[in-house]
C-alpha cells in the first residue's frame, strides 16, 4: 500500500476507545460461545452486484484472500438485492455452523432480523460497510462515511470553482433512503454545500434519493430533474453508478464535461469518466483495508479472542455505541487517478481500454 494514499484511520477516529471496545466485545463473545473451541467458520453476506461493482470485483476478492491467508473456513454469498434471499442465506449459514456472521444489510429491518437470530444462536456478528440501525451487531467495520460525503461536497465545489461557474444550480442524487451510509454521505456533502446555498453562491436544485442505489432509476430521475430545471450546472451524485447515469443523460444533450458530476467507489467506469473529464471526481475507499480489518476481526472472534477497534459509532435507533474500525477515504481527481492503479484497486488493463488508453498514457498510467 502507498503510505501517501492510504492514511491511517487513527488520524480521524477515536483511538481512545480501543481498550474499552475490546473488553466489551470479549464479554459478548464469551456469552455467545465463540470461544468454545469450535473450528473457526465465517459467513459473509454481500448485498448485490447491481448498485456497485465493488461488491463482487473487490470485496469478495479481498475477503476471500484474507480468510485463505488466515487458514479459516469461510462462505461468501451475495443476496442480489433480495431481502428474502438475504434471510435464507443467513439461516443456511447459521445452520451450517458459522461462528461469525458478517453482513452488508439491504436495509436495517432485514439486517436487524438476521443479526438478532444469529445472536440468539450464539453466533458473533459484524456489520460490514453499512451500520444496521437498531441492530445487535457486536462490531462495525467501514469508512468514515461523513468524511466521504465531505470530500464529495468539497470536490464539487472545487470543480465548479475551476470552471468559474456563477451561481450554479446544483442537483443532488442521493443514495438509497434505506441505507444509513447514504444518510451519512448526505450529512457530509450537505455540510459543505449548505452554506453555499445560504450565501447565494450556489442555487439548490432538485434533490432526490435513488431507491436501492438503482442506476436505471437514477437515469430516469435525472432526466426528470433536467426537464424541470434545464439549467442544472452541477450534480452531486452519491456514487459512481449514479454519477454515470447522470453523465449518460448529459451526453445525450452534448453537455457531458460541461456539468461537473461527483461519484464514489473509484470503479473502473468512474475513473474512466474522470479521465475523460465527464466526471469531476470520485472517492477512493481502500476496500482491501476494510476487508482485511473485517477478516482480522472475524477470525479473532471465531477463535474466542478479543477484537481490536479504533472508534465507537453511535447507533441513534439502538441508542448504543457500536465498537468500530473506520478507515480513511481519499478524493480522486484526474491528476491522481494513477494512485488508485498503483494501489492495486483497479488494474491498468481494465481501466485503459479502447479510447481510454491515450488518456491513461497522458495521466502516467502504464
Amino acid at each position: 500500500m502507498r503510505k501517501g494514499l492510504l492514511l491511517t484511520a487513527a488520524s480521524v477516529v477515536l483511538v481512545s476507545s480501543l481498550t474499552a471496545c475490546g473488553d466489551d466485545s470479549s464479554s459478548n463473545d464469551s456469552e455467545s460461545g465463540s470461544g468454545s473451541g469450535a473450528k473457526p467458520k465465517i459467513g459473509v453476506i454481500l448485498p448485490d452486484s447491481k448498485s456497485s461493482a465493488r461488491w463482487e470485483t473487490a470485496d469478495r476478492k479481498y475477503l476471500s484472500e484474507a480468510f485463505k491467508a488466515a487458514g479459516v473456513e469461510y462462505d461468501i454469498q451475495n443476496a442480489q438485492g433480495d431481502k428474502q434471499e438475504f434471510q435464507t442465506i443467513a439461516d443456511q449459514m447459521i445452520t451450517s455452523g458459522v461462528n461469525v456472521l458478517v453482513i452488508v444489510n439491504l436495509d436495517s429491518g432485514t439486517g436487524k432480523a438476521v443479526l438478532d437470530k444469529a445472536k440468539g444462536q450464539g453466533v458473533a456478528t459484524i456489520d460490514y460497510d453499512r451500520l444496521t440501525l437498531g441492530g445487535s451487531a457486536q462490531y462495525y467495520v467501514s469508512f468514515d462515511n461523513t468524511a466521504v460525503g465531505k470530500l464529495q461536497g468539497e470536490g464539487l465545489s472545487k470543480c465548479l470553482s475551476d470552471m468559474k461557474a456563477k451561481k450554479p444550480i446544483v442537483a443532488t442524487l442521493n443514495g438509497s433512503p434505506t441505507d444509513n451510509n447514504a444518510t451519512l454521505f448526505a450529512d457530509g456533502y450537505n455540510g459543505v454545500l449548505g452554506p453555499k446555498y445560504k450565501s447565494g453562491d450556489y442555487v439548490k436544485g432538485p434533490d432526490q434519493s435513488v431507491p436501492d442505489w438503482d442506476n436505471a432509476q437514477a437515469g430516469t430521475i435525472f432526466e426528470q430533474m433536467l426537464t424541470s430545471e434545464p439549467e442544472i450546472g452541477g450534480v452531486l451524485a452519491a456514487n459512481d453508478g449514479l454519477g454515470n447515469a447522470a453523465i449518460a443523460v448529459l451526453r445525450k444533450q452534448n453537455r457531458n464535461g460541461e456539468v461537473p458530476v461527483t461519484g464514489q467507489d473509484a470503479t473502473a467506469q468512474g475513473l474512466q469518466n474522470v479521465l475523460a473529464g465527464d466526471q469531476c471526481m470520485t472517492v477512493y475507499k481502500a476496500v482491501k483495508k476494510e476487508a482485511d480489518a473485517t477478516a482480522k476481526l472475524a477470525v479473532s472472534l471465531a477463535k474466542g479472542e478479543k477484537g481490536e477497534t479504533n472508534a465507537a459509532v453511535e447507533d441513534p435507533e439502538g441508542k448504543r455505541k457500536v465498537p468500530s474500525v473506520l478507515e480513511t477515504p481519499v478524493a480522486i481527481y484526474k491528476d491522481n487517478v494513477k494512485d488508485v492503479v498503483d494501489d492495486g484497486f483497479v488494474t491498468a488493463k481494465e481501466l485503459c481500454t479502447g479510447k481510454y488508453a491515450a488518456l491513461c498514457a497522458k495521466a502516467g498510467i502504464k
